[in-house]
């Protein structure tokens, strides 16, 4: 287990806690290039926790259970939504950067 990765990882989900919680489409990004973006955000989630924890398939399952938590609270913030697509998007990131993190 390599700990730096994991407070990295830990950090990183309080940045993405911090910009959903922003009103409105903070990131100004349009469709269909929100979900390149959802994906690369939680591939570097992903990723982090694989190099953190050297599993990369419960570090997966946590990114995408994060990124389901993540849609959830989005739900109460002004001009935000939950998306089924955000969340595939999530998932697939965070599967490509987890076992990423295996490989390097």
């Amino acid at each position: 287990m390599k700990r730096r990765y994991l407070v990295l990882a830990v950090l990183y989900m309080a940045l993405i806690f911090f910009l959903s919680s922003l009103p409105g489409s903070a990131a100004g990004i349009p469709p269909p290039w929100d979900k390149l973006a959802h994906a690369l955000e939680y591939g570097g989630l992903g990723f982090l926790l694989g190099r953190g924890s050297g599993r990369p398939l419960p570090a997966a399952v946590l990114a995408v259970l994060y990124g389901l938590s993540d849609e959830l609270h989005q739900r109460y913030v002004p001009g935000r939504e939950a998306s089924a697509g955000d969340l595939l998007a999530d998932a697939v990131g965070a599967l490509i950067g987890a076992f990423f993190a295996r490989r390097s």
